[in-house]
């Protein structure tokens, strides 16, 4: 039922820009928070970045702030990722994840099949 599918990876090189997108279907998306995360080649999931349900609060993990900007479209159910500054330590495979609740806190429950990025000159 729930799908979230991304889009707009791809490759970029270095000091590079990218814009993600997360197309959410099959719950309310207005009603949730929403993240992105990643996981780079031998490494685990990497929170990067939280919006609540509105789209006035976001937060970002220290690696990212002033490089990576979330947001979101509730009107077209859609999440973003603008990554700007990129660095070969970028890359990775991009997912949006879903919340349960209205604001990002506790673990995400549902995520899509991810968009890769690779940040290289």
């Amino acid at each position: 039922e729930v799908q979230l599918i991304e889009s707009g990876g791809g490759l970029v090189q270095p000091g590079g820009s990218l814009r993600l997108s997360c197309a959410a279907s099959g719950f309310i998306f207005s009603i949730y928070a929403m993240s992105w995360v990643r996981q780079a080649p031998g490494k685990g999931l990497e929170w990067l970045s939280g919006i609540d349900s509105g789209g006035g609060l976001t937060s970002y993990k220290d690696s990212v702030k002033g490089r990576f900007t979330i947001s979101r479209d509730n009107a077209k159910n859609t999440l973003y990722l603008q990554m700007n500054s990129l660095k070969p330590e970028d890359t990775a495979v991009y997912y949006c994840a879903k919340y349960a609740k209205s604001v990002p806190a506790g673990k995400y429950e549902y995520w899509g099949p991810g968009t890769q990025v690779t940040v290289s000159s």
